[in-house]
């Protein structure tokens, strides 16, 4: 393609890409879309260098969408929205290294905590004590909350393919999570003598 060609392709682009951010920002659901999938495969790659992980790749690439959405009318139009959208992405990527490099040692962390690490029966006297109380907590929620929450933290899916199964919003299986912790750590602060944040942390890492 010649020189100039390109060169008018890009502002077309450009110029398009403005017009459905503009659009994004009075609440277009469809100018979402397109936004939405105009990007993904793009940051999905550029996630998927760092986090070698299909599912934390999707994770992150949603993450950074539901972002856009909910915050939707403070987008500067004039200001590079691709920018904007790969300031979003690197920073959950940062994120979610930090986490896989520090789950090992947390885990192990709270473990010593929690349990005299040199007693092996007693150990696991404890943990299944300390599951019958999360067990507990659980039926703390209403019968959805449990069902989204089983199905992150025991069945390990993804927030989108829970969204999927269940026909309903990323956001909305972030906000059954995010209620259901609530729950149940307030259940475990009041019923519980051993710490409430070492219970829940225990249970999120599928001890």
């Amino acid at each position: 393609m010649p020189k100039n060609k390109e060169n008018m392709y890009a502002t077309d682009t450009l110029v398009n890409e403005r017009e459905l951010v503009l659009r994004l920002i009075d609440g277009d659901e469809e100018a979402f879309c397109e936004l939405y999938a105009a990007y993904k495969n793009r940051l999905l790659y550029f996630a998927l260098k760092f986090v070698k992980s299909r599912e934390f790749a999707e994770d992150i690439f949603q993450d950074a969408f539901t972002v856009v959405w909910q915050t939707r009318r403070f987008i500067n139009p004039e200001a590079s929205f691709s920018s904007y959208l790969y300031t979003i992405v690197r920073n959950r990527i940062l994120n979610q290294l930090r986490d896989m490099a520090n789950e090992d040692q947390l885990k192990e962390q709270i473990l010593s905590q929690a349990i005299d690490s040199t007693n092996e029966t007693n150990n696991h006297i404890l943990l299944n004590d300390l599951k019958e109380i999360v067990a507990r907590a659980l039926e703390q929620l209403t019968p959805r909350q449990r069902e989204v929450f089983k199905m992150s933290r025991e069945l390990q899916m993804s927030h989108k393919e829970i969204a999927e199964a269940l026909g309903v919003s990323v956001h909305t299986v972030q906000e059954h999570i995010s209620v259901s912790l609530r729950v149940i750590r307030s259940y475990l602060t009041k019923y519980s003598s051993t710490s409430a944040d070492i219970l829940l942390i225990l249970f999120c890492l599928n001890l």
